[in-house]
């Protein structure tokens, strides 16, 4: 019984990320470069690492390389032309005097979409890429490590347009059955390894066998991550995983349950059903309020042996957004151009899909999360105050937040949180690359990493709503609203990609999809 018990939830666990392969990306189409030499003039920089603005510089990158950094005069005077980097016949320039650079952006919780959903890989990447996102980590591999790979490869190779990819195994995948022993883990983890694998994404398991799987993934050199789920995090808490190695944990769970001093389970309802996903979310958001008071002895103490053992917390605050403002989550403006009629399908409510679980929301269930937020974002904002590494991750494709769209709104909820618009982007960067092992490779706009930048003609620090590929919203001289912002150029790989050029290929295929299917986006419930 315990053993179809474990083949169970090892199952369900999967099925909440994985719908089998979706298509994959074309061959790439768009982007110029990478060049010999590029130069780009004269851009404020925002560099990654926490440093403020500085500008005008001229960044010169050679291939996919950042060759040069120079700072090319004063704000408000004429840029000294006798300070900047020489082009010849064969260097390209771009003249983007007053844009803002900044490194680019990390996703730290990429799914690539799966046949539930109806995403296209191309569509998905092409919405990621079009928000600055260069590199992603997907998380559990849903559509099939095989599949992931492949991706990877030809991503790394820039013959898809498509983020760089990092691939985390579901533990457990392909194994064929339930793994029940320390001996078993530690094979399957060498085994997920040999296959290519970067890491692994736990969601539970008995402690012998997380403990054994940690271990020996960290031993051999790869990441780790864990969703701590409901049914194992009773015996197997944020504290145990960073104990015993694991890298990072996704969303909170386990970390509430980490600071209980009154209680050791949640407060669960008695006719709580786990398959019951009202329930589960529901029941989810009045589990901070068990939890340690912020600040207190306890509190305190758990934070500390976090920050010790140099653990990285990856909140996805916007993925649960829903779960406070479920009008607000379903009404964002880009859903209606955007958004594939398949995926609208999957996020209205079901019992069967993941993440819409809207069988009755009320305002209590509201009232309720927004009181969790609250609780949440205090102790992510303390860590980072005490210096921990807190990353930046989506999550996309589920509860209403479409890929690109909600890492922008996840950078926005960590500023709600108490960042600096300065420590949001190092978390969407510089820490996203160190969570990976990457941060000497990218990260950070630096001499000598790859040449992956975000470049945008609006201040992101003023307002990160410029981010968006909407932009925001502004008054101009004759009192018409208009809009401003939205990336302007990704690059990745020292190869310049047209950001807008990618959501107007994005508009097409949507636009297709509602021609094919003969449909247009409704509210749940109304004709109209």
């Amino acid at each position: 019984m315990r053993k179809m018990l474990l083949t169970a939830l090892m199952g369900m666990a999967l099925a909440v990320q994985a719908f089998c392969q979706i298509a994959s990306a074309p061959a790439r189409a768009e982007g110029e470069g990478p060049y010999t030499k590029l130069i780009i003039r004269g851009v404020i920089l925002v560099d990654g690492t926490g440093a403020p603005p500085i500008g005008p510089v001229d960044i010169v990158v050679e291939k996919k390389r950042i060759a040069q950094i120079q700072t090319v005069g004063y704000p408000g005077l004429p840029i000294s032309e006798n300070r900047r980097p020489k082009a010849d016949e064969n260097t390209k320039v771009l003249d983007l005097e007053g844009h803002y650079l900044l490194p680019g952006f990390v996703d730290s919780h990429g799914h690539i979409g799966g046949t539930g959903q109806g995403t296209p890989a191309e569509y998905v990447y092409k919405l990621w890429m079009a928000h600055g996102i260069t590199t992603i980590k997907d998380p559990s591999a849903g559509n099939g490590i095989d599949w992931v790979l492949d991706q990877k490869k030809k991503s790394l190779a820039n013959e898809i347009t498509a983020p760089r990819i990092f691939a985390y195994t579901s533990f457990g995948q392909g194994s064929g059955g339930s793994i029940s022993n320390a001996e078993q883990a530690k094979a399957w983890v060498n085994t997920n390894k040999a296959k290519g694998a970067d890491g692994i994404k736990f969601f539970g398991a008995k402690p012998e066998v997380m403990e054994a799987a940690i271990a020996e993934n960290k031993r051999i050199g790869l990441r780790s991550i864990m969703h701590h789920q409901q049914m194992d995090v009773a015996r197997w808490n944020v504290l145990h995983s960073a104990r015993a190695g694991l890298t990072s944990m996704e969303h909170w769970y386990g970390l509430p349950e980490a600071l209980f001093e009154n209680r050791t389970i949640q407060d669960f309802r008695l006719d709580y059903n786990y398959q019951n996903e009202q329930h589960r979310f529901g029941e989810a958001g009045k589990l901070w309020k068990q939890a340690a008071a912020p600040y207190s002895e306890h509190w305190n103490k758990v934070m500390d042996e976090l920050l010790a053992l140099d653990f990285t917390l990856d909140p996805t605050f916007n993925i649960y957004e829903a779960n406070r403002d479920l009008m607000r989550a379903r009404t964002q403006e880009w859903h209606a151009v955007y958004t594939l009629p398949s995926l609208w399908r999957f996020y209205a409510p079901s019992r069967q899909s993941h993440g819409s679980y809207w069988f009755d929301w009320t305002t209590e269930e509201e009232v309720q999360w927004k009181e969790n937020y609250r609780l949440w974002m205090a102790f992510i904002n303390e860590y980072k105050n005490r210096g921990g590494r807190v990353t930046a991750g989506s999550d996309s494709g589920f509860i209403y937040q479409l890929y690109g769209f909600a890492y922008i709104r996840e950078l926005e909820l960590l500023r709600e949180a108490g960042f600096h618009p300065l420590e949001v982007i190092r978390s969407a960067t510089l820490y996203g690359a160190q969570a990976l092992g990457m941060e000497k490779e990218i990260g950070s706009v630096e001499v000598g990493k790859l040449a992956d930048f975000v470049i945008l003609e609006e201040n992101p620090l003023q307002n990160l709503k410029v981010l968006y590929g909407t932009g925001s919203i502004r008054i101009d001289d004759t009192n018409t609203p208009v809009r401003v912002g939205g990336v302007k150029y990704t690059v990745k790989d020292g190869i310049v990609y047209d950001a807008k050029k990618m959501l107007q290929d994005v508009k097409a295929m949507v636009d297709e999809a509602k021609a094919t299917e003969n449909v247009q986006l409704k509210q749940p419930g109304l004709d109209w």
